[in-house]
């Protein structure tokens, strides 16, 4: 992958330092500071995903030692400060609210958060309104994220003790193949948009993702590699393991509704059996036993928990809007 085209001032002053391999203080324009313009977010989000990749695969045109020049860092330490802060402030109703009705139980109380209504469901609209050509235009906002699937959250492995890593591992190893490469995730989504004719290259679709599917991943990225948001990186992933079985049934019947190819419907098919089952290994084994040694960071794993709902639902409403769907669906 390319490093990709700049949507506004930030964005394209994190851009040209990474091809120009120069420090981005030199910056007379002070496109550091991005004016309040409505294309701001797009531009923030980009400007920090560019910053993550660099941690994953990084760009064909751009060094690989750009991953640990401090210039770089400290832009991302401050777009991430903006970032936690914002979702502390988002996800603050729905923990609230959540916690008037805990239990004290954690498997009874994390199922339940993850019961909360928070936005629209692609998903349902796949299955019963969606066009092919509507379809294959979520599929390219989803590509974003199918490209990782699960791999900001292998950064918690040496961070873990052994019980809750076994656990992890767990999970990931069905997500990894099985040991078998054809398995991958990754790898059948990939094969599943080629079969569909959508371009499954690495990051081909970022250029059209929108705000918040960029910043979706981002969230993602930074519960991963910010060590004290270990236990907050645990509970994004085994929310994310309890609300895709559901919507993986959903996207099967749309897809066949709409006569997509068996590899892109068996990407999804795949999911309904292996989430069924992750959900209880993330919660009760995994986070059991992460909260067994470290209970004073229950609050922690609820945010977690809580920012995956909530940046779904945002991200969800916002492809609907882009793909054109109705706006009685954008608002269900």
């Amino acid at each position: 992958m390319r490093c990709p085209t700049a949507r506004g001032r930030l964005s394209s002053a994190v851009r040209e330092a990474l091809l120009a391999d120069r420090p981005l203080d030199a910056d007379p324009d002070h496109r550091l500071d991005p004016g309040p313009t409505a294309d701001d977010e797009g531009d923030r989000q980009l400007a920090l995903w560019m910053l993550f990749e660099l941690h994953h695969r990084g760009f064909e045109d751009v060094p690989d030692d750009a991953e640990w020049r401090p210039d770089l860092l400290a832009l991302r330490r401050d777009l991430e400060r903006d970032l936690e802060a914002r979702w502390r402030e988002l996800a603050a109703p729905l923990l609230a609210e959540h916690a008037a009705q805990a239990t004290g139980d954690l498997a009874t109380d994390f199922f339940a958060l993850c019961e909360a209504d928070t936005g629209p469901s692609v998903a349902e609209f796949v299955r019963r309104r969606a066009t092919t050509e509507q379809l294959h235009a979520v599929l390219r906002q989803r590509s974003v994220y199918h490209g990782k699937e699960q791999d900001a959250a292998m950064w918690a492995v040496p961070r873990l003790d052994d019980e809750p890593t076994a656990h992890l591992l767990a999970v990931a190893y069905d997500e990894y193949g099985n040991g078998s490469p054809d398995q991958v995730h990754s790898r059948l989504w990939a094969g599943g948009l080629r079969a569909a004719g959508v371009d499954d290259a690495y990051g081909a679709h970022v250029g059209e993702a929108v705000p918040e599917v960029l910043e979706q991943n981002n969230l993602m990225a930074m519960l991963g590699l910010q060590r004290r948001l270990l236990p907050a990186s645990l509970g994004h992933l085994a929310a994310f393991e309890v609300t895709s079985a559901l919507p993986s049934q959903q996207w099967v019947r749309g897809l066949e509704r709409l006569r997509a190819p068996e590899e892109l419907t068996g990407y999804f098919r795949e999911h309904v059996l292996a989430d069924s089952v992750h959900e209880q290994v993330a919660v009760r084994q995994l986070l059991g036993s992460y909260l067994g040694g470290a209970p004073d960071r229950r609050d922690d794993v609820f945010w977690g928990g809580a920012v995956c709902l909530l940046a779904e639902g945002r991200a969800g409403a916002a492809v609907l809007r882009a793909v054109g769907a109705d706006e009685h669906e954008v608002a269900a």
